[in-house]
């Protein structure tokens, strides 16, 4: 069975430029629309996060704001959350975890990755070796800054010159957080040497695929990644 990991950010805040915390956690639409694809493909899912700790979700994800006007999509997060809440209660430490004994790994994102797993050298050393085992490496919206500690040999960004993608600078404006930020997303993974691709405007789905390398650019990316995963994973399967 196709066994996914699903690392999730243990932060329930984000420290802004001012040394304020902005209150936030992982966005809902993103860990749950990508984990529902997953199981409807009867892949086998383990929720992990720093140190085991329950991971939180950023309520402004659940917001008619933040869903297009409506409150039916953050009820339909919130009830789909509340049916795997046994999972997210009991999450894996992601500290200890192996990548031998999966398939994927794949981060949502949220304002928390930006906390605590974009500096995390454990996490950087499990990206690693799911990249050197030729496994997929996942993550959407600010998902992709949990990617920066994994580092090559070189001491250089394992992901330099591949193309990818995440939540663009011009998106973190229109919430309000571009002018407060310690740092942006965009900027870093372009400063870091990745080859920075984004949709033609901004909230669009978009989705880069480079190799074993999968990116999301916002919470609307997250279906299109997941079933593209799906489909990746499924080839591999067919090919073994």
């Amino acid at each position: 069975m196709t066994r996914v990991l699903f690392a999730v950010s243990g932060s329930d805040h984000w420290t802004l430029a001012d040394g304020t915390r902005h209150p936030c956690g992982f966005w809902p639409e993103e860990l749950a629309v990508p984990h529902r694809v997953f199981r409807d493909h009867g892949f086998d899912i383990v929720i992990a996060t720093p140190g085991g700790v329950r991971p939180t979700a950023d309520e402004a994800g659940f917001s008619p704001e933040m869903n297009g006007g409506s409150p039916e999509p953050g009820e339909r997060f919130r009830a789909y959350l509340a049916d795997i809440d046994a999972e997210l209660a009991a999450p894996a430490d992601l500290d200890s975890v192996d990548a031998t004994g999966f398939d994927l790994v794949f981060v949502p994102g949220g304002h928390g990755p930006m906390e605590d797993l974009a500096v995390s050298a454990e996490f950087g050393k499990l990206v690693a070796a799911f990249d050197a085992a030729g496994k997929p490496v996942a993550a959407v919206c600010h998902g992709p800054a949990a990617l920066l500690p994994a580092t090559g040999l070189d001491g250089n960004w394992l992901f330099a010159g591949r193309r990818v993608t995440g939540f663009s600078d011009v998106e973190e404006g229109q919430v309000g957080f571009a002018d407060r930020a310690p740092w942006l997303l965009e900027d870093r993974l372009a400063g870091a040497g990745g080859r920075f691709e984004k949709s033609g405007g901004p909230w669009e789905p978009h989705v880069v695929v480079d190799g074993t390398l999968h990116t999301g650019q916002n919470p609307a990316s997250s279906a299109p990644l997941a079933e593209e995963l799906v489909t990746t994973l499924q080839l591999v399967g067919q090919a073994r």
